[in-house]
């Protein structure tokens, strides 16, 4: 899927929408398309992975931390830590694992 099929997507969509743009041996890049008010509750990753902001402003919120992320900031997610994310606009992310 590419990312103008990703943001067609979410126009209609009720929760975000992710896709796979990029897969390696040891990495993976997902693009993921928020809309104002969207949010990918609680959840854990298997492995380290980096969350940037494309277009938009998130809320990051892990245990003990909550930033809010806009156009080309980013912020690391450690492996096994709880953590979610909210569309404070229309966003479009990068999710870089491994």
């Amino acid at each position: 899927m590419t990312i103008p099929e990703i943001l067609q997507q979410v126009a209609t969509a009720t929760h975000p929408v992710a896709a796979a743009i990029h897969k390696g041996d040891n990495s993976k890049v997902l693009a993921i398309a928020f809309r104002q008010g969207m949010m990918l509750k609680g959840h854990k990753s298997p492995i380290p992975a980096h969350l940037l902001v494309l277009t938009g402003k998130v809320l990051y919120q892990e245990e003990n931390l909550s930033r809010t992320l806009e156009q080309y900031d980013s912020t690391p997610i450690p492996e096994g830590e709880m953590h979610a994310v909210q569309a404070l606009e229309d966003s479009l992310c990068l999710l870089i694992q491994g």
